[in-house]
C-alpha cells in the first residue's frame, strides 16, 4: 500500500523559508512522478512543483519559479521542496503526490498524502 507522509510545514514571516519534506512507502521510487500541489481556501488545486524521479527533469509554477526547489533523495524514498522568499500568497495546504506522469492537472495523479499547513504572514 502506497503512503505519502508530508512533514515541515508551519508558520513563518515573509521573506522566510521552509522546507517541506515527503516520505514515500510501498512506491516503487525512481519509475514515475512526484510532485508537490497546495490548494489554498476557495481555490482549486494547483501543482506547484513535480519531478520525474528516473530522468530527474523537473517542472514549476511559473508563480514560484525560483524561489522553491524540489528534490529528491531516491535511497531514503523521500521528496523535498525547499521554499525561499515566501509571500503571503504561498499560504495553502500543501500536499506531495505521486503518479505516472507530471501532470499539471491534479485528477491524473494517483496517490496523495494528508497534507501540511503553510501559512506566512506579512
Amino acid at each position: 500500500q502506497v503512503q505519502l507522509v508530508e512533514s515541515g510545514g508551519g508558520s513563518v514571516q515573509a521573506g522566510g523559508s521552509l522546507r517541506l519534506s515527503c516520505a514515500a512507502s510501498g512506491y516503487t521510487y525512481g519509475s514515475s512522478c512526484m510532485g508537490w500541489f497546495r490548494q489554498a481556501p476557495g481555490k482549486e488545486r494547483e501543482r506547484v512543483a513535480a519531478i520525474n524521479t528516473g530522468a530527474g527533469s523537473t517542472y514549476y509554477a511559473d508563480s514560484v519559479k525560483g524561489r522553491f526547489t524540489i528534490s529528491q533523495n531516491s535511497a531514503k524514498n523521500t521528496l523535498y521542496l525547499q521554499m525561499n522568499s515566501l509571500k503571503p500568497e504561498d499560504t495553502a495546504m500543501y500536499y506531495c503526490a505521486a503518479g505516472g506522469g507530471c501532470y499539471n492537472d491534479y485528477r491524473f495523479w494517483t496517490y496523495w498524502g494528508q497534507g501540511t499547513q503553510v501559512t506566512v504572514s506579512s
